[in-house]
């Protein structure tokens, strides 16, 4: 599964640029993967392999600005088809035959940018790669030394939506892959919007972290600006100022991101606001709280004062007895027999 860059902050919508850190963990990635890395904005090849690379073949536009494209950027209507030419190099000695597919590009649940693999799973709906055809060279030999230059169709179907369609032309060799990514809008309405869901605090102190799912409903890719904003019981806490994050979001895809947090308080009860804003309007919100409390203190506080609660409650049964022995027996409770006024005996009075 060929890994994709995501752009630069300072790229423009259309032409996002590569970050130099992604390109990194696209090296770092490589062996786990079962194809090499796809570059979305290097004026390097778009992917290379000992002996053979592939990438965007040189054309009127790269010309005048003096450099390799990096990608493809194609737009059309509806119903259009769209032309463009891939470049393949062996630098080699032997003869190299490389295969040729389009694909759909996707976001990884870490906010990589991937493409589909030859046999998707099931269930995957086909995109933009499936519009992508090489005619009948999807198989081509390239002599020792030499640099062949393969053109490629893109038929827009005629219900095609409008807005973003991600996609790329992957070239296989020997169980090797090198892709370029395709930059690929069809004209219409564009829609840029987004919501942040599942939002979450982790950790305390230096360590906390802020989770959270980004999905964009709209119909455009989008490079999101993240912000956060807090506020405690015991004054103010501070959040972290506005930043472009290193990912592009694709259409009607959804990630699962961690924001660290190192001005998260200690002991606190905080109302946490994050915010993304993208360019095209997108903006969105969501609210969460959280305690801050140091465990180790408040275990150690509360242990000392069930300590002290059980030793005032000694002391007050110890009290209590020592009254019990001290106090004199309560006075007999009087005779009824001795109680009763005495009888007299009669006179002898006349009746």
């Amino acid at each position: 599964m060929p890994v994709l860059h995501a752009p630069d902050r300072h790229a423009r919508p259309r032409v996002p640029r590569l970050r130099a850190h992604l390109r990194l963990r696209v090296r770092i990635l490589a062996p786990l993967l079962t194809a090499a890395a796809l570059l979305a904005g290097s004026a390097q090849p778009a992917a290379a392999e000992p002996g053979w690379s592939a990438e965007p073949a040189a054309g009127s536009t790269a010309s005048r600005s003096g450099g390799a494209r990096p990608y493809f950027y194609l737009a059309g209507t509806a119903g259009s088809v769209l032309e463009d030419r891939l470049a393949l190099a062996n630098t080699t000695d032997r003869e190299r035959t490389v295969s040729l597919r389009g694909a759909d590009a996707y976001n990884t649940a870490d906010g990589a940018l991937a493409v589909r693999p030859a046999a998707p799973p099931a269930g995957t709906a086909a995109g933009a790669g499936s519009w992508i055809s090489f005619g009948t060279g999807t198989s081509v030999k390239i002599p020792p030394r030499t640099r062949a230059v393969v053109p490629f169709t893109v038929t827009v179907p005629p219900a095609a939506p409008p807005g973003d369609h991600p996609a790329a032309v992957v070239a296989t060799e020997g169980g090797r892959e090198a892709g370029v990514r395709i930059h690929l809008r069809v004209g219409g309405p564009a829609l840029a919007a987004l919501t942040v869901e599942d939002l979450a605090v982790r950790g305390r102190g230096s360590a906390a972290e802020v989770t959270y799912t980004l999905v964009n409903r709209g119909n455009v890719a989008l490079s999101p600006e993240l912000g956060i904003r807090a506020e405690g019981l015991l004054g103010d806490v501070p959040g972290r100022g506005p930043r472009t994050l290193p990912l592009e979001l694709l259409p009607g895809q959804r990630v699962r991101l961690t924001e660290p947090w190192p001005g998260a308080p200690v002991l606190d009860r905080v109302d946490l606001t994050l915010t993304v804003t993208a360019p095209g309007g997108a903006r969105a919100s969501a609210a969460a709280s959280a305690w801050f409390v140091p465990w180790r203190i408040a275990g150690w506080t509360g242990a000392g004062l069930l300590v002290l609660g059980g030793t005032t409650l000694a002391a007050l049964l110890l009290v209590r007895r020592r009254a019990a022995r001290t106090d004199p027996p309560p006075d007999p409770a009087p005779d009824p027999a001795h109680s009763r006024a005495p009888e007299h005996e009669p006179t002898g009075a006349s009746r």
